[in-house]
């Protein structure tokens, strides 16, 4: 049986960042996600703790969080290649770490960035595996590891498909030796970009950390659109994959009732 996490992100964004926490618990999940939950890469301390005691308080998980990515809204799509915003991507590290530390969070997704016109693409993929690495490192202290994503709907994101990501993670422990490296699956985005999502699961499920959904057309909840979602993550089960699921979709109608394609209140705990 798959459990399921909230993204608090994308879901019930009709609410304060620091109340979506107790809407997905009162929404009967016991799991949520984040991207990057604040506006700059090092926030205050008393921003921190705020988060901490909301998640806390709700009674929820954290099982997923994304390092500081940019301004996403504005079409950032991380800095771990990018070079003249490298430095914010490495002083965030161990602020993204201690806030998984605290609440017992061991995943975390480090979107690659944007190719950047202004630098060989060789040069900003050096600097991804050398970041990377630091990540991993980073993230060991605490048994954590760290996801490496292909995302849909950014013209200059490169990468596209599963084997665009398992490269890099083949690269950067090539390079550094670190094991803490996983592929965040998200089932959505490897679909609208072309991959063989079945292919996927049946030959990388040892390599999968983390899985994501939503339907697609639309990017809604699952039963919206045509992926054969349900079946696919029966597979991911059968196969042995004990994760979460997070769902990162986008509610056709409002988030609480976007739930209706969960079968049993039990799915979601």
């Amino acid at each position: 049986m798959n459990r399921f996490a909230v993204n608090c992100s994308i879901l019930f964004t009709e609410l304060p960042l620091l109340e979506r926490p107790t809407a997905a618990r009162q929404a009967g999940f016991g799991a949520v996600e984040f991207w990057w939950p604040f506006a700059e890469a090092v926030p205050a301390d008393a921003a921190i703790d705020r988060f901490v005691k909301a998640v806390d308080d709700a009674g929820v998980e954290l099982t997923g969080l994304n390092f500081f990515a940019g301004d996403m809204p504005g079409g950032d799509r991380g800095l771990v290649s990018w070079p003249e915003r490298s430095a914010e991507f490495r002083d965030n590290i161990d602020v993204t770490i201690g806030i998984g530390e605290r609440l017992g969070c061991q995943a975390f997704n480090a979107l690659y960035g944007n190719r950047i016109t202004a630098h060989d693409a060789a040069e900003q993929d050096e600097l991804a595996v050398e970041n990377l690495a630091l990540a991993a490192q980073a993230a060991a202290r605490i048994g954590g590891v760290v996801l490496v994503e292909p995302v849909s709907g950014a013209e200059r994101y490169p990468l596209r498909t599963a084997a665009d990501a398992l490269a890099v993670i083949d690269r950067v422990q090539a390079a550094y030796d670190v094991p803490n490296l996983g592929l965040l699956a998200d089932l959505y985005h490897l679909a609208v970009n072309g991959d063989d999502v079945d292919r996927v699961i049946a030959e990388h499920l040892d390599r999968i950390a983390h899985v994501q959904i939503a339907d697609a057309p639309g990017r809604n909840e699952p039963g919206t659109g045509d992926l054969p979602l349900r079946a696919q993550l029966a597979a991911l089960a059968a196969g042995g994959y004990r994760g979460v699921v997070g769902l990162e979709y986008k509610p056709s109608t409002t988030s609480a009732d976007s739930f209706g394609w969960l079968k049993t209140s039990q799915e979601t705990s």
